[in-house]
């Protein structure tokens, strides 16, 4: 076994604190890297929390890992020692079924296996991320990065990348579309990147007046305060789709209203209670809302290398392992821009 450093919650009445654990060796197929930086998500703090479902504890959060490849087994053919690799929301699924074999090992019919706070294919043993000085991951789950980009910065992509570029290209998000982005935060930042860089018109929906001079920076090009009764009004009927990234309760039926006849609402963010949809903000436009995980492993290397070509990253305040309390404070607050990335130097 592979002696392990890393920070956990030893139960969901607990705070995160040091902990020393083992993680397997490194079979045939597997890829050993040392983790250099990991994002902080906010799903970290929803899962330690127990918000979502009855958590696996010890846990040792983190799903948004990059860092260099240290060991790799003797099957393994994608990658060597001293490569860059990165591992995201998932680190293995059965990989047989109807879902996996079309690239989309995010809706594993058997289940995917997550990075952490789940347990590997023998159904018994859990899963640990990224707060931690290493990780084995099989290689299938393993992810190429680019030299070319801040290695920081591109750890958010790992799971805030992915999870808005999956939707947008699904629906076939770009040129011609009027796109408005519900939420400027992790997610939200990396919507507006993504949409710009499609070529859609994109439109912020905040309730933070003073994120409008970001959201222009980052390549909106419109900005609603939905607080703002006028605003709003104006908005109706404008938008072909909104990318909800919002994890706080929010009202679906007005966001409903800004979107055109035939338009679609995609939520990516996932508030801990259940949304109340009317069924007339449906039927009033024959509207749609839909929902979107991660993206596949396939999707998650394309969109590595579509933002190594377009030097698209997150943007990132870095930390260290020590202040990752002070960083949920913030975070809950809305108090960061616009992902938290921790130093894993600082371990």
């Amino acid at each position: 076994m592979i002696e392990t450093k890393g920070y956990a919650a030893q139960s969901v009445d607990t705070d995160l604190a040091p902990w020393a654990f083992e993680r397997r060796e490194v079979g045939p197929h597997d890829v050993q890297f040392d983790i250099l930086f990991c994002g902080v998500c906010h799903s970290d703090l929803h899962q330690i929390k127990n918000d979502w479902f009855p958590g696996i504890f010890p846990m040792v959060p983190g799903h948004e890992i990059v860092g260099r490849v240290v060991k790799v087994g003797d099957h393994v053919k994608n990658f060597k020692v001293g490569d860059l690799a990165g591992t995201g929301c998932m680190v293995d699924s059965c990989q047989v079924c109807e879902n996996c074999k079309k690239d989309l090992e995010q809706y594993c019919l058997e289940g995917n296996t997550g990075t952490y706070n789940s347990l590997e294919r023998d159904g018994k043993t859990p899963t640990y991320g990224g707060y931690s000085n290493t990780i084995v991951v099989r290689e299938e789950f393993v992810l190429h990065v680019s030299d070319k980009l801040n290695l920081a910065a591109v750890a958010p992509l790992l799971c805030a990348g992915i999870t808005t570029y999956s939707p947008l290209r699904h629906w076939k998000v770009g040129k011609g579309h009027k796109l408005a982005v519900l939420g400027l935060g992790g997610l939200g930042h990396m919507a507006v990147k993504f949409g710009v860089a499609f070529g859609a018109e994109v439109t912020v929906l905040s309730t933070s007046p003073k994120k409008e001079e970001d959201a222009k920076k980052l390549g909106a090009q419109g900005f609603v305060v939905t607080t703002d009764e006028a605003q709003v009004k104006a908005a109706m009927g404008t938008f072909d789709f909104i990318l909800d990234t919002v994890s706080a309760e929010h009202d679906f039926k007005m966001y409903l209203s800004l979107l055109k006849t035939d338009g679609t609402l995609i939520c990516v963010g996932v508030p801990s209670k259940p949304a109340e949809i009317p069924a007339f903000s449906l039927l009033g436009g024959r509207k749609s809302v839909a929902g979107s995980g991660i993206g596949g492993i396939a999707e998650t290397q394309e969109m590595l290398d579509f933002c190594a070509a377009h030097n698209i990253v997150s943007e990132i305040e870095m930390i260290d392992m020590k202040d990752i309390h002070t960083a949920y404070e913030r975070m809950e607050k809305g108090d960061v821009r616009y992902r938290f990335v921790i130093d894993m130097a600082t371990l």
